[in-house]
């Protein structure tokens, strides 16, 4: 039985917090505005990656943009191709964990590069994807977190936790992930499927339920930090945790 979660996306302003979902509050450490930090300098390549990948962060979903809509449409048809979407919005949705009949409102906190994520994961690692979508492996919870809208907080956290709305990283994460993106343009895409994945299987082995779902996420910040860091990956492709992806 998959709960419904109710998205409430607190505006994210210096010192304070943001985070979907009823009851979850946001992984990411709060900070104060005078707080000093450090800021890593960047290559005239690594330069132009991070602005790019803002450009697609800054691209809210508006269902009224038939680019927009037709990346929706897709997304069902990958995730149900046996079944036909009768609109937009309809009840159907609710079979891949939006919160209501139109996802259109679920996706505040992620913008439309969160749609663009789960489109890739479909699409590159289909196996991954039907197996979380549709909780096919391991000992289940009867209160499931809701795929989309763990989809969403996925790429909400990774944004927080890679500082990409900085103008420079200003952590050593942050940097390091910059490095991987100025050699595939699509590491952002790939380290969010790796995440999922890696979220999935700390959900199952904390036996978790959806009120463990802010904890959950926890833990699995943690070990990407942690293996973002480790020595000698010079490709997302080498982190452990992406080996737990199948096509």
């Amino acid at each position: 039985m998959i709960a419904e979660f109710q998205i409430c996306i607190a505006e994210v302003v210096a010192g304070s917090a943001a985070w979907l979902g009823r009851g979850l509050s946001c992984v990411c450490a709060q900070r104060r505005e005078s707080d000093a930090r450090p800021s890593f300098d960047l290559t005239p390549a690594q330069e132009e990656c991070l602005q790019t990948l803002q450009n697609r962060i800054d691209i809210a979903y508006d269902n009224s943009i038939p680019e927009h809509q037709e990346a929706l449409r897709a997304l069902w048809n990958v995730a149900f191709p046996e079944e036909e979407l009768r609109g937009l919005i309809s009840e159907q949705w609710k079979e891949m964990g939006w919160q209501g009949k139109d996802p259109s409102t679920d996706f505040r906190g992620g913008g439309f590069i969160s749609l663009e994520n789960l489109l890739f994961f479909a699409r590159n690692f289909p196996k991954s994807f039907q197996d979380l979508l549709r909780k096919q492996e391991g000992d289940r919870s009867l209160w499931e977190y809701p795929f989309a809208v763990a989809g969403v907080n996925i790429t909400f956290m990774l944004i927080q936790m890679l500082d990409l709305e900085a103008v420079k990283p200003r952590t050593l994460v942050g940097a390091t992930f910059l490095k991987f993106l100025a050699e595939n343009d699509s590491a952002f895409d790939l380290l969010y499927c790796i995440t999922f994945k890696l979220m999935d299987r700390e959900w199952l082995a904390m036996h978790a339920s959806y009120m463990d779902f802010n904890t959950v996420m926890k833990a699995t910040r943690r070990q990407l930090e942690k293996e973002l860091l480790m020595e000698d990956i010079s490709r997302l492709e080498e982190l452990p945790s992406y080996d737990l992806l199948d096509q």
